[in-house]
């Protein structure tokens, strides 16, 4: 479900709490879209790296939607306090991107890299495993 937000614009006395910001925008945020009166319409996405490419980042979200998002050679990828290449990015990352409805990823922020939640330790690659079959 896309919601639908004028945060940055809402007058001082309908201005949300940071609660109710955090609780939108927090680590529950599946997606959204963001309309600001000027027009823009931007997207932030939140999932796991399924694919990836210099070009492209291809997203499974929470609830199953794959989301492929362009990414530019001004694409900012960040995390850890690192900068990162695409070509760095991993099968299996958490990443947050942040980006205009038309056009490429602005920001890629990695919240955990192989899914193991603390950032890793292993120089910014991940090989996954290949998991058991399930019977």
């Amino acid at each position: 479900m896309a919601l639908n937000l004028a945060l940055w614009l809402a007058p001082q006395g309908l201005a949300l709490g940071r609660s109710v910001i955090q609780q939108l925008f927090g680590p529950k945020l599946v997606r959204a879209e963001v309309l600001l009166r000027n027009g823009s319409d931007w997207r932030l996405d939140r999932g796991v790296i399924v694919s990836v490419s210099a070009s492209q980042l291809t997203l499974r979200e929470a609830d199953g939607r794959v989301q492929p998002i362009a990414l530019a050679a001004s694409t900012r990828i960040v995390g850890f306090g690192r900068v990162f290449s695409p070509s760095t990015l991993g099968h299996g990352w958490r990443v947050l991107v942040t980006w205009p409805a038309n056009g490429p990823a602005e920001l890629v922020q990695v919240e955990t890299r192989g899914g193991r939640g603390n950032g890793g330790s292993h120089g910014g690659r991940h090989t996954a495993r290949a998991r058991p079959p399930l019977s």
